[in-house]
């Protein structure tokens, strides 16, 4: 019987529970270089103490003009990769293992002087108007994806995750809210994404999984739903993706189109739905932070892992209260087994 203290394999990597941290920028690099400081390496390490299986680091560029603000994270110097791997390394002394999500935001890039896009289309008129990128420009990008995967791969990360969600760079090629081109990026919406993959791919170890980030769902006039999505996922599997995080929304301000729901759980449907339709493991993420929810969305088979966003920034020792509450015995740090065992 699986449960959310089950071990969990998938290729290479091995995990000693189903728990997920999943990416939260902190926006938190004061100097701007993309290298993460003394608190990212607390903040995440202390999520490794505090019993998770699995941390994916936050949202982390391949340009430093693709990034939200410029106190997000890079992978777009050699020089930045000495800094992730001390982190990395500090993580598995404490039995987690660690991934990281490559990303671009595109036109939602707030600090860039001029944000690019697959079209000149502002996210709200609060943010600047991006300049389409050039077809070839396009093709450089897809090689900044895979040089970042490269110096994370050098690092010693477990896993990478590509951030295709959220109305980020990946997502706007694929949205018809978004892409507007009429060159092969826009005649075919997966294409950036398929290109990104391959290449990615190339420079990953072949035991190593490759994680999507999807939406599953665009809440906005003119998005496309869930039977679209299954599509695209299914192209993305094909080129190489061995599991999906399924997320939805950040494609533009909500609108008519139907709010998501704020309930527990709300998400879960459209990564069970992903998994039955294309058969490949599945995180669900969305207000899954009650130990007893999570458990059983794990026990009736819906989906892989649970990730728990919020309630992991709340309580770094969310799985270690967890595995109280379901009464499952873990492993403790030493030094706090007191407090759950007496």
């Amino acid at each position: 019987m699986k449960d959310l203290f089950s071990p969990y394999r998938i290729k290479e990597l091995e995990l000693k529970n189903r728990i997920v941290m999943p990416p939260m920028c902190q926006y938190s690099v004061e100097a701007g270089d993309g290298i993460p400081t003394n608190w990212h390496q607390h903040h995440y390490v202390s999520r490794a103490i505090g019993g998770t299986g699995l941390i994916i680091v936050e949202m982390t560029d391949v340009d430093p003009d693709g990034r939200i603000t410029n106190g997000d994270l890079g992978l777009w110097a050699d020089e930045q990769i000495d800094a992730f791997s001390k982190m990395v390394n500090e993580v598995h002394q404490h039995g987690a293992k660690i991934g990281i999500q490559i990303a671009h935001a595109g036109r939602k890039a707030q600090d860039a002087e001029t944000p690019v896009a697959p079209s000149a289309i502002a996210f709200d008129e609060s943010f600047k108007t991006p300049r389409a990128l050039e077809t070839e420009e396009v093709k450089e990008m897809v090689d900044k994806f895979r040089a970042s995967v490269r110096r994370a791969v050098q690092a010693g990360f477990d896993v990478i995750e590509l951030h295709g969600a959220h109305g980020y760079l990946i997502h706007q090629f694929i949205s018809p809210l978004t892409n507007k081109r009429e060159d092969e990026y826009g005649r075919d919406r997966t294409k950036f994404g398929v290109e990104v993959i391959k290449a990615v791919k190339s420079e990953m170890p072949a035991d190593m999984p490759l994680i999507m980030r999807i939406s599953a769902k665009e809440y906005v006039e003119g998005g496309y739903d869930l039977e679209e999505s299954i599509a695209f996922s299914k192209v993305f599997q094909e080129a190489g993706v061995d599991m999906f995080h399924v997320s939805s929304g950040g494609e533009g301000p909500i609108g008519s189109a139907g709010r998501p729901g704020t309930h527990a759980a709300y998400q879960t449907p459209l990564a069970r739905e992903i998994k039955k339709a294309l058969d490949i493991p599945v995180i669900a993420v969305g207000r899954l932070d009650d130990p007893n929810l999570a458990n059983s969305i794990i026990g009736n088979e819906e989906v892989d892992l649970v990730a728990v966003g919020r309630g992991m920034l709340r309580n770094p020792y969310w799985a270690l209260e967890a595995s109280k509450a379901l009464n499952k015995k873990v492993e403790i740090p030493t030094q706090y087994e007191r407090a759950f065992t007496h």
